[in-house]
């Protein structure tokens, strides 16, 4: 075993603000942002170079030092900045591909000794203890094949199949959904039962457990956190639940099929960079937010591109039977809206 800092050089990255810099896409030489986040390989967006700012080049590591995602580690295919609180792994020796995503998964095997809002990693990432080069196994090789698809996160806000955006629209949250609150449930006042009950968590859909309450809100609506460690991760819901006031409940204000509530919630989700557990996204601001979406000549969201890009994607079968109801299910049947 060897100290994380024998085999790479650790530096502690651009600490830059996302907030104070310009998207632009990759396409058209936009650089790669990593922030904390777990998710598409930690890149939060692709912003413009910045005058005499030379990018991380590809094939370096980032690890998040802080946040709910605490040490997630990734391998870059492109050049990046980094937000505050991540650290960039330079190794010291040639490392192949495998041996470098075997050091990532390794590296999260530490979460343990670390928490979100206590201990971060900023000082003791140096120190942790990693096999030896000579120490890595040979499974790697077989097991971290690059053409399993693990080897380059995707294009922000965009899916290995082919997203067309020029015909997309921007629309203010408000003018697609009537947006509504969530409502305040203490434990002593919650006894299992059948209906759903959506708090402000990041998995999971939402779902925290099932309530012996009358559902509140109708099912084919997404919600959005706005408070809590989760806040602006927007979930579909398929069936009628209740949920926490930390939750607001995006009911659409056109036909919306589950393909498309899935579709949409994912790109809600795109913009979860601009908010925090500091900067919340509460109804008043939900209500202005503009998000893009595919849109028809006469400037309406285009559900059937959505239903028609979503039917294409692995496991999309699960989406519907035969076109005739969804076939979401749960541990237990939803009780009926009241």
């Amino acid at each position: 075993m060897k100290r994380l800092n024998d085999l790479f050089e650790v530096s502690y990255g651009n600490k830059f603000d996302l907030n104070k810099m310009h998207i632009l896409p990759r396409t058209k030489g936009g650089i790669d942002f990593v922030g904390r986040s777990s998710e598409n390989h930690g890149v939060a967006a692709t912003v413009n170079p910045i005058k005499n700012v030379q990018p991380y080049p590809a094939g370096l590591i980032t690890v998040a030092l802080g946040g709910t995602k605490l040490l997630s580690s990734f391998i870059h295919q492109y050049n990046f900045y980094t937000a505050q609180n991540v650290a960039v792994l330079t190794p010291r020796s040639s490392l192949t591909f495998e041996e470098k995503l075997y050091v990532c998964l390794c590296i999260r095997q530490n979460r343990f000794r670390y928490s979100a809002f206590g201990r971060e990693a900023n000082r003791t990432l140096k120190e942790l203890m990693i096999p030896d080069l000579s120490e890595f196994p040979i499974w790697t090789a077989d097991t971290f094949a690059v053409e399993d698809g693990i080897s380059a996160p995707s294009d922000v806000g965009e899916s290995s199949k082919t997203l067309d955006s020029r015909s997309w629209k921007a629309f203010q949250l408000q003018e697609l959904f009537e947006i509504k609150k969530g409502k305040r449930l203490t434990k002593a006042d919650m006894k299992t039962g059948r209906t759903p009950f959506i708090g402000a968590i990041d998995s999971n859909n939402g779902l925290t457990g099932f309530i012996d309450k009358p559902a509140l809100h109708q099912g084919n609506t997404i919600t959005v956190n706005y408070n809590g460690n989760g806040v602006a991760d927007a979930f579909y819901q398929p069936i009628p639940f209740w949920c926490s006031d930390d939750v607001n409940v995006l009911y659409p204000r056109f036909k919306m099929s589950p393909e498309a509530g899935l579709f949409i919630a994912t790109v809600i989700r795109m913009e979860k960079y601009r908010f925090s557990y500091g900067r919340k996204w509460n109804l008043g601001r939900m209500n202005v937010s503009v998000i893009r979406l595919p849109a028809t000549p006469d400037n309406k969201p285009d559900c059937s591109y959505m239903e028609s890009f979503m039917r294409q994607l692995p496991y999309s079968s699960q989406l519907s039977n035969d076109g005739r109801e969804p076939l979401f299910t749960t541990e237990h049947p939803a009780a009926t809206l009241q």
